[in-house]
């Protein structure tokens, strides 16, 4: 070896471009605990009137004016009670029902164990993947003018599809009364980094556990929420189902596939089934 080819620098690792993404609503799920001494202290004749005010607050956010949605989730399992899941088409409008919320007295006996911050993404890895690449074969780079372009017309063109647009703009299910939610984020260790992978892997990856979660369609519908810069974790993941037992299947499967086995980190996981906010009151010690 030559004193010039030891002083060689390592060759430089080409940059791990993230993924193009499209988002819809913004989601916010409060997960609340009873403080049950204090509810047994409220005098019988002011639990009524408490009552009344929670289920006409709830019902209220339950189908807004300006458009989402909010579901109550009674929890089973959980060392939580109760699961309030928001989608509201703007992040004001997550703060406003926040607020509207705290102001009803049965939230003053409801003590947070968990709350996530997040907004319904698709993220477009096939269609980044596939636009480096042209953008690499004719000489140019990710980010020019011409590679802004043809991303702008492709994520209009994904945003426009029936598919991206429930994923985007969700309804809540009726026929699939039992929810699941966790959230998860990607590795970032030496020797299982995610984001230091090449973006056409990483589509790879993403394309073969896409293909597995549309293996469960008709029994669970999917909800995926980025929640980068808004909350600790990185996605936020709402599963809808006619019977729980699918949340134990599809989470099993999900996990076996390469880019779970090797690169997801899991939180925990909150179980329930819906109810009508004056079914869940009733059932309130």
């Amino acid at each position: 070896m030559t004193d010039a080819s030891a002083r060689e620098a390592p060759a430089e690792r080409p940059r791990a471009h993230p993924p193009e993404t499209t988002e819809g609503w913004y989601a916010f799920h409060q997960i609340l605990a009873f403080d049950r001494a204090a509810l047994r202290g409220i005098p019988q004749h002011d639990r009524a009137r408490i009552r009344i005010e929670a289920e006409s607050a709830l019902d209220a956010a339950s189908a807004p004016a300006a458009g989402g949605w909010s579901a109550v989730v009674p929890l089973i399992g959980s060392r939580a009670d109760v699961m309030l899941v928001h989608f509201r088409p703007t992040f004001d409008g997550i703060g406003d029902v926040q607020r509207s919320l705290a102001r009803v007295e049965l939230l003053d006996y409801l003590r947070p164990v968990y709350t996530f911050l997040s907004v319904t993404e698709a993220g477009l890895y096939h269609a980044s993947a596939q636009l480096a690449a042209d953008a690499e074969a004719r000489g140019g780079a990710v980010g020019d003018a011409a590679h802004r372009a043809a991303m702008q017309q492709r994520v209009e063109a994904e945003r426009a599809s029936a598919h991206v647009q429930r994923r985007l703009f969700p309804p809540l299910p009726a026929e699939l009364p039992y929810v699941c939610f966790y959230p998860m984020s990607k590795r970032r260790v030496p020797g299982q980094n995610w984001y230091a992978l090449p973006l056409e892997e990483r589509s790879r990856l993403m394309m073969a556990h896409g293909l597995t979660g549309r293996g469960y369609a008709g029994r669970v519908v999917q909800v995926i929420s980025g929640a980068i810069g808004l909350d600790a974790w990185e996605w936020g993941v709402t599963l809808f189902a006619a019977d729980p037992l699918q949340f134990k299947k599809i989470v099993t499967d999900l996990r076996f596939d390469e880019v779970s086995a090797e690169y997801a980190e899991f939180g925990e996981f909150y179980v329930g089934k819906t109810a009508e906010a004056g079914e869940w009151l009733a059932s309130v010690p």
